[in-house]
């Protein structure tokens, strides 16, 4: 496996009314701001303990929140902004920006506490043999996408946050004539019903 496989983490500012906001009939506005500071510092972490390469906290709306600003001093993590568009847009900027660099590269958001280091070396190791990889989510979309080399149309004009996604993706994939992998799918936490997917001090 090539050793040098960046990991993108893609993140809001957890901010009450502004993240997770799904969540807020459960926890109130400022429970869903702090169980998505929790979720950042555990996707932010598993990505430091892969060892896969360089971590790019890619911040919405920007990389000034303290949240952010406390990753950035850790050695191995830089920090990018998201830049405006859709979720699809966001992730080809991200990716468009590590592919030239490292031949390879991981995207993931902070919604899926079972994303682990496992679970990414196992993702940039499905890359040594495969043109892209994805975790699915139980709710039809993915929580990791990987990919060798960037093919705009895959992400564009997604319909996001529906159930179709991973399946939409599939097919465009194939259209494409890439080879890709899907490891095992799990949960993400966004409607007030996933919170009893949460691990114990997640």
């Amino acid at each position: 496996m090539n050793p040098a496989c960046p990991v993108i983490v893609l993140a809001k500012a957890p901010v009450g009314g502004y993240a997770k906001t799904r969540l807020i009939p459960a926890l109130g506005a400022a429970g869903a701001a702090d169980l998505a500071a929790r979720l950042l510092g555990r996707a932010v972490n598993a990505a430091l303990a892969a060892g896969l390469g360089p971590v790019d906290l890619c911040c919405a709306p920007d990389s000034g929140h303290p949240a952010f600003a406390q990753f950035a001093s850790c050695l191995g993590v830089t920090t990018s902004d998201q830049g405006g568009g859709d979720l699809g847009a966001r992730m080809e900027r991200a990716l468009h920006r590590w592919l030239p660099l490292a031949g390879r590269a991981l995207l993931i958001g902070t919604d899926a506490p079972a994303l682990d280091a496992a679970v990414l070396r196992a993702a940039a190791l499905a890359l040594d043999a495969h043109d892209a990889v994805f975790v699915p989510a139980f709710d039809g979309g993915y929580v990791l996408v990987g990919l060798r080399r960037m093919q705009a149309p895959i992400f564009q004009g997604m319909a996001w946050s529906t159930t179709t996604v991973m399946a939409h993706t599939r097919e465009r994939l194939a259209r494409a004539g890439w080879q890709h992998l899907e490891l095992a799918a799990m949960a993400d936490i966004d409607e007030p019903a996933d919170l009893r997917l949460l691990p114990p001090h997640a």
